[in-house]
């Protein structure tokens, strides 16, 4: 039985999937810094948020900030927003006549990225709602506020795969309580912890190079 201090936070794994050390600054060392970007996220959550928790639109049911849980991962968190569509396939809710099937829908700032790390939050709580409800869930999505639009992620065993991995990595640095050492990428001038990371570090010799290169010479 995990203890509750032990479970990962759904959020945090965004942050991992798009770097390991910014998420160990929050979790490991208690860090947290704003800008511009972070701040219109928090913007766009909480418009996510600002309506009725629950309604009804035709044959769709829709809860805002649901908590949601995975005891088999050791995750837990919130949604922004579920869909519970009308679907003869689908399960049962408490007081509603019919069948319906989840679609998470998770809200993000900007625009797709060429990695994995929102379709992994997305995932992980798509593996949660599974976890409470019994259910299968194979679609949901992501809705991106600089394109104005949604995009459809298939939840497929290869990126659920994925998500189990990297979860053991998250454990794995928060047990021994390591964080990893910085490596300088172009997305780093963006980032709000970068007066804390210290990107430009990478670029400096360790000692151990330096000592390396001498005896060398």
């Amino acid at each position: 039985m995990r203890d509750e201090d032990d479970y990962l936070q759904i959020n945090g794994i965004q942050h991992y999937a798009f770097c390991p050390r910014q998420w160990a600054l929050m979790e490991n060392e208690n860090q947290w810094v704003e800008n511009v970007h972070t701040v219109e996220g928090h913007i766009l959550h909480d418009r996510a948020h600002d309506n009725k928790l629950k309604e009804t639109r035709g044959e769709v049911i829709i809860q805002r900030n649901l908590n949601i849980i995975s005891n088999t991962l050791g995750i837990v968190g919130k949604t922004d927003v579920v869909e519970f569509r009308r679907n003869s396939n689908g399960i049962c809710l408490n007081g509603m006549e019919g069948k319906f099937i989840p679609y998470v829908v998770e809200y993000k700032k900007g625009k797709p990225k060429t990695d994995n790390s929102d379709i992994l939050q997305l995932v992980a709580q798509v593996v949660c709602l599974e976890e409470m409800l019994c259910c299968k869930i194979e679609k949901s999505a992501i809705f991106y506020w600089e394109i104005r639009s949604r995009v459809e992620v298939d939840i497929s065993i290869n990126i659920r795969n994925e998500l189990i991995k990297l979860i053991d990595e998250m454990n794995s640095l928060k047990k021994r309580r390591h964080t990893p050492i910085v490596r300088m990428k172009s997305r780093c001038n963006a980032c709000s912890f970068k007066d804390i990371c210290l990107p430009e570090l990478s670029k400096i010799e360790s000692a151990t190079e330096y000592i390396n290169r001498r005896l060398s010479e």
